[in-house]
């Protein structure tokens, strides 16, 4: 479950960044490295469990499979967090240092 969140928001990130410069000029490829890296390391984790488990690994129960969904969201949380303190270290629209020179 926490691969299939980070690839949908390494998906839809990826997306967004590549068709809209606004959205390229807000550091977004950041969001882009975050979750293309979580998602390599759960694939990892993915295939590593597969071949101790074996099958098993495809019937989780639903206790797991709930408590993989939180890490996953609190995952794509903390990465949407990280990027936010980027934007505001960095300015690029310079939105902060503008208003307190006022």
């Amino acid at each position: 479950m926490t691969l299939l969140i980070t690839l949908i928001a390494a998906i839809t990130v990826t997306l967004i960044w590549y068709t809209n410069e606004k959205a390229r000029k807000l550091n977004t490829g950041i969001l882009c490295y975050m979750f293309w890296g979580a998602s390599l390391m759960w694939l990892v984790d993915a295939a590593v469990e597969y071949f101790e488990d074996g099958a098993d690994y495809f019937l989780p129960s639903s206790g797991d499979m709930l408590n993989d969904a939180f890490l996953g969201l609190s995952v794509v949380v903390l990465a949407l967090v990280v990027w936010i303190v980027c934007l505001l270290v960095k300015d690029p629209q310079n939105r902060i240092f503008k208003h307190a020179e006022k």
